[in-house]
């Protein structure tokens, strides 16, 4: 390790402006990758003390970073957007290790070039692995939420084929919020043409509506929504109002999608009777399916195959037992709360061990766990006019939502010291 003498004479040839830009790099680095607010915070102080500032004060919000850096008597303000969000699992592993490994010191070329080598690693899967991957989630939310095989093969199709169209269209920086509702668009229109043909096969529809939804919840976008929450708990109130909104405008550019295919179909999306299975089935087909649905998501999200497996596995236990309390009578937001807490607490427990960040393995279980049918049901019911009913789902989803983010916040009650 350097000597104290050594360290400053290599900050000061390095600047303390060139020093400041790296800190912004990686603050947004870390930002437009996903990560919360309240850990973004922690590791860019962590950086910016090992580049030799004394005290760093920031700002952060979803699309823009401000810092106040001071080093002796030199003081810098700066200012950096960040650009379009994202979620990205093994570009924050990668980050953190960074953050982590820096030793006291480090020029700020040195993490400058590790940065943009970080940024400029290609996504671990191909974008026809991960429209696959959606159209199993797919089939996966049918099961969940009630529906047979032909709701599950028809959404499958479904959501495949919107995955993919919103995977072209973000590879070309089209708009978020267009392309969610084009995808959400294209996702139930085509549910509603292979639900068309499939009687012609001999295959009826018991649960026509619930696929319907479920062939548009994987656009649903729950970690902003979570993130933007856990955010507030954690008093990151600028990124978590900004997260918030962004995530509202997500969901109803997607509601609008899928209010006009309901418009032009004119469909009813009330839910049907559940699906009648024997107990002992139904749970072990729910934990397959819980851990298809996180699997395929922690795939979206860029996970590393380790990660994509220990989330799999954590929602099988997580989601069925939420599921399973609620059909012991428990009411749906406790039973959110108890399994995001159990996600939070493995997280916690397995994450250093396992060398997997926490939030790698928190953001695929609890978004499995967002009520979007709720969501979808709430926007087209007050499009309705159909207002009691809505506020039953507005109910619903704001306190599962609320409840899940409240769940992985209580798990850090138990979190260690962190240790840099």
């Amino acid at each position: 390790m350097p000597s104290a003498s050594e360290t400053q004479d290599q900050l000061t040839a390095a600047g303390p402006t060139e020093a400041a830009d790296v800190v912004l790099s990686f603050s947004a680095a870390m930002l437009r990758a996903g990560n919360p607010a309240s850990r973004t915070r922690h590791w860019t102080e962590v950086v910016a003390r090992k580049l030799g500032f004394d005290a760093v004060s920031i700002s952060l919000s979803l699309d823009g970073v401000t810092a106040g850096l001071h080093r002796q008597d030199v003081r810098i303000t700066a200012v950096r957007e960040i650009g379009p969000p994202g979620i990205n699992a093994a570009r924050i592993a990668a980050l953190e290790q960074l953050a982590r490994t820096a030793k006291p010191g480090v020029a700020p070329g040195g993490i400058a070039a590790a940065l943009a080598q970080i940024e400029s690693a290609p996504p671990l899967y191909s974008p026809v692995q991960t429209t696959a991957a959606i159209g199993v989630a797919s089939g996966a939310f049918a099961f969940l939420n009630g529906a047979a095989a032909p709701e599950m093969v028809a959404t499958a199709i479904a959501g495949a084929t919107g995955q993919y169209l919103r995977s072209w269209l973000s590879r070309r920086h089209f708009n978020h919020h267009g392309v969610s509702a084009l995808s959400a668009f294209v996702a139930s229109a085509a549910y509603v043409l292979v639900a068309t043909l499939m009687p012609y096969a001999g295959l009826g529809f018991a649960h026509y509506s619930v696929g319907f939804i479920a062939s548009v919840l994987f656009l649903v976008p729950g970690f902003p929504l979570i993130a933007g929450l856990f955010d507030l708990l954690q008093h990151q109130t600028v990124a978590a109002v900004s997260r918030l909104a962004y995530g509202m405008m997500m969901l109803l550019a997607v509601a609008l999608g899928l209010s006009i295919v309901i418009g032009i179909a004119g469909l009813d999306v009330s839910r049907g009777p559940p699906l009648e299975l024997a107990y002992p089935l139904k749970l072990l087909l729910r934990a397959a399916a819980s851990f298809l649905a996180a699997s395929a998501f922690a795939m979206l999200f860029n996970g590393s195959p380790r990660m994509v497996l220990a989330a799999g596995l954590l929602a099988l236990v997580a989601n069925d037992l939420r599921l399973g309390l609620v059909d012991m009578g428990m009411m749906p937001a406790p039973a959110a709360f108890l399994a995001a807490l159990t996600i939070g607490l493995v997280a916690l427990l397995a994450g250093e061990r396992l060398g997997i960040p926490r939030i790698a393995m928190t953001v695929a279980p609890i978004v499995i766990m967002v009520p979007g049918v709720s969501a979808f049901e709430m926007i087209v019911r007050f499009n309705r006019g159909q207002v009691l009913e809505a506020l039953q789902a507005t109910a619903t989803f704001a306190f599962v939502i609320g409840a899940l983010a409240v769940g992985l916040a209580a798990a850090l009650v138990f979190s260690p010291r962190r240790r840099t």
